[in-house]
């Protein structure tokens, strides 16, 4: 499939990855926007944000090779165009 095709099934709630991607167990998630209270909002962030709730605007994540969730992935040209976009079924994360 092609970029928007994965870019739909993304927005479906599947995961989605190249099979030209070279690292082992990558994949993408679509986190969707969501509004965190005001008293779960923890002290890491609270310290770069104003007082109140926390609006997260969408975005897509990256489960990485080395097991790191990586927000905030960005395509890259050969990725926008390529044809290799799959579904992740049973993908893995520690």
């Amino acid at each position: 499939m092609d970029f928007g095709d994965a870019i739909r099934e993304l927005k479906d709630g599947n995961r989605v990855a190249r099979k030209g991607w070279n690292g082992k167990d990558m994949w993408l998630a679509h986190m969707p926007s969501m509004v965190v209270p005001a008293d779960k909002v923890n002290d890491r962030t609270r310290r770069h944000v104003a007082e109140g709730d926390l609006v997260v605007g969408e975005y897509i994540v990256m489960w990485t090779a080395q097991g790191v969730w990586q927000p905030g992935w960005l395509a890259s040209q050969p990725d926008m165009l390529a044809d290799d976009w799959e579904i992740v079924e049973n993908a893995s994360a520690a």
